[in-house]
């Protein structure tokens, strides 16, 4: 499987296991009583991630991350951007000087690599996790993910609308964000499907296999093998491929069907 390499990635590969443990202290004033099972960590999220290990170890079922998409907008109300203080200082101790050749990219990566490895450390063995990103580290994201949580768990890339209006300062207006979704073990993990509206069906023909819904027969495009006549059997109609598209089904399997 091809990895992903960028300036730094050594000094982080191991990062997670060398993370200290630190206790959680309770404050009382900000608590909402003993039988909460709610918790709300301050503090370095590496540090937060490292302290949950001994309680929630390979027991979380689903985690939902929204990291900083590396945009560089300073204005952020969590600063956006992986050339703030606290980040340059954390790579410079973890990094050594080569943290001074680090592109945005290659913090970026720095940075999340040692989380994801801990995050998948937290998920139960049918778990998933879901991470918010967009366009600037959406495609960096992905091969780190196929790194830390294994090709072949990843479920979905899921794209999302997030902008309404269209943005007209700029060439091209995106509207859209990514929620990558990976298992940490795909076999073992089983999604709810959606519900079914039942109002959609109905059976007018009493079909043994229950209700059902008239769906196009046809597609778009040519294609000879595909086009036909239908006849039918109650008026005797002749039919054929609307102009410009085909029938869906070889003749073979319409009859079949029929």
């Amino acid at each position: 499987m091809p990895t992903l390499n960028w300036i730094g990635k050594e000094a982080v590969v191991n990062h997670d296991k060398e993370v200290p443990f630190r206790l959680l202290k309770k404050v009382k004033t900000h608590s909402v009583g003993e039988n909460s099972q709610n918790l709300i960590i301050k503090g370095d999220n590496l540090e937060g991630l490292k302290a949950l290990m001994p309680y929630y170890i390979g027991k979380v079922k689903c985690i939902y991350i929204d990291p900083p998409y590396n945009t560089g907008n300073e204005n952020w109300v969590y600063n956006d951007k992986v050339n703030s203080p606290k980040i340059k200082k954390w790579l410079g101790k973890v990094v050594g000087g080569e943290a001074q050749d680090l592109c945005r990219h290659d913090k970026w990566l720095c940075m999340m690599y040692p989380r994801l490895k801990l995050l998948r450390d937290l998920l139960s063995e049918d778990g998933v996790i879901f991470i918010s990103i967009d366009d600037n580290e959406q495609a960096h994201l992905k091969l780190l993910m196929d790194e830390v949580f294994g090709e072949e768990n990843f479920i979905a890339d899921f794209i999302w609308k997030h902008r309404k209006s269209s943005q007209n300062d700029i060439d091209v207006s995106l509207s859209h964000n990514y929620t990558l979704c990976y298992a940490k073990n795909r076999s073992n993990c089983k999604l709810n499907s959606l519900g079914i509206d039942e109002n959609k069906f109905s059976n007018p023909d009493n079909d043994l296999r229950g209700g059902w819904v008239a769906d196009p027969m046809d597609a778009p495009a040519i294609r000879k093998n595909l086009e036909y006549e239908i006849k039918n059997p109650n008026t005797g109609k002749i039919y054929v491929p609307p102009k410009g598209r085909h029938w869906r089904f070889t003749k073979e399997k319409y009859l079949e069907a029929l």
